[in-house]
């Protein structure tokens, strides 16, 4: 197995904790995603998902009522949508198929305490099949092919 070294960026909330951020890359751009052990699922900002299902017909996505309790926060309205190509560094998963949530809120306290916007956060799906150890010294995730 080989491993993919992915560098984080650690964020203080407001001496009330820290966030891990990482570079991700999805329909060809660059975004920031939040690293997050204790989701269940890799979630996406559904705008972004929304923007892109309207771009281009080939890439699949449905509106669904059905609630994910996977993140920080909890929301009352889904996307599925399959991304074409999600990379994380060296990592390329290959339609992988993302919940879009409304990443509104989140962004709106990031941007009151001088953080940048994300655009996703990576959960545990992610995490767990690709072994991942994180290296708070290093700042640093470590992702097996």
């Amino acid at each position: 197995m080989r491993a993919i070294h992915v560098p984080l960026k650690l964020i203080n909330l407001q001496d009330d904790g820290f966030h891990l951020l990482m570079e991700i890359v999805v329909f060809g751009e660059s975004h920031l995603a939040v690293l997050d052990t204790g989701a269940s699922r890799s979630v996406f900002d559904k705008t972004l998902l929304e923007k892109h299902l309207s771009d281009d017909p080939a890439i699949s996505g449905e509106n669904t009522e059905e609630n994910y309790a996977t993140t920080l926060f909890s929301t009352s309205s889904t996307l599925m949508a399959t991304i074409p190509v999600l990379k994380l560094n060296g990592l390329k998963l290959k339609k992988y198929t993302a919940v879009g949530l409304d990443l509104d809120s989140v962004n709106a306290s990031y941007q009151q305490m001088g953080h940048p916007v994300i655009s996703a956060i990576i959960g545990g799906d992610i995490l767990f099949q690709h072994k991942a150890v994180i290296n708070y010294k290093k700042l640093q995730l470590k992702l097996y092919k």
